[in-house]
C-alpha cells in the first residue's frame, strides 16, 4: 500500500488544518486517551495494529498528560491508514523512479472527543508523515518497528500543536 501522492499530501494537510481550527477549542481537557486500530485489523495488520496502538497510546499520554481533567470526555484517535514504504536505502536520486511517494512513512487518523454516553463531540483529521529512514538502517530486522513508533510520537507532537489548550 502506497502513500497519496505528494500534491495529495499537501491537500489533506491543508484540509486537515482547516478542520482542525474549526473544533480545536473543543479539545481542552480528556477524562481519558484512547487508540482505536481496529480499521487496521481488517487489512490483517494484527501485531503491527497492537504495536501502533500501544506507541500511539503511551506517546499521547505523555503529549496530553496536563490536560487530563476526571470528568472531561475522551480523546480517542481512530486510525485509518498506516503506510510503511518499502524502503531500500536509498536517499535522493530521481525520485521519479519510486513509483511517486518516495520513501516517506504515513500514518493517517482522526482524533475524536467523545462525550460520557459515547456522542462524537469534535473531531480533527490528521495525516503524519516521516521518511522511512526514521527507523534508521534499513537492514536492521528492528527498524520497522521503529519506524512505527517513529510515526507514533509524530503524530502525537503533532496532535498536540493542532490542539491547543485554550
Amino acid at each position: 500500500m502506497r502513500g497519496p501522492g505528494l500534491s495529495a499530501l499537501f491537500g489533506l494537510l491543508a484540509g486537515a488544518a482547516l478542520l482542525g481550527s474549526a473544533t480545536a477549542q473543543d479539545f481542552d481537557r480528556f477524562g481519558g486517551i484512547a487508540v482505536d486500530v481496529r480499521p487496521l485489523q481488517a487489512y490483517a495488520r494484527g501485531p503491527q495494529a497492537e504495536a501502533l496502538r500501544a506507541d500511539l497510546t503511551e506517546a499521547l499520554r505523555r503529549s496530553f498528560a496536563d490536560r487530563l481533567a476526571k470528568g472531561a470526555p475522551t480523546l480517542v484517535v481512530r486510525v485509518s491508514g498506516l503506510s510503511l514504504a518499502a524502503y531500500g536505502g536509498a536517499q535522493g536520486g530521481d525520485r521519479s523512479s519510486l513509483g511517486g511517494s518516495g520513501t516517506t512513512d504515513y500514518l493517517d487518523g482522526e482524533a475524536l472527543l467523545v462525550g460520557r454516553g459515547g456522542e462524537i463531540l469534535a473531531r480533527h483529521p490528521q495525516l503524519s508523515a516521516l521518511p522511512a529512514s526514521s527507523g534508521g538502517a534499513w537492514y536492521d530486522p528492528a527498524s520497522e518497528r521503529r519506524r512505527v513508533a517513529a510515526l507514533a510520537e509524530h503524530y502525537a507532537q503533532w496532535l498536540r500543536r493542532m490542539l491547543p489548550a485554550q
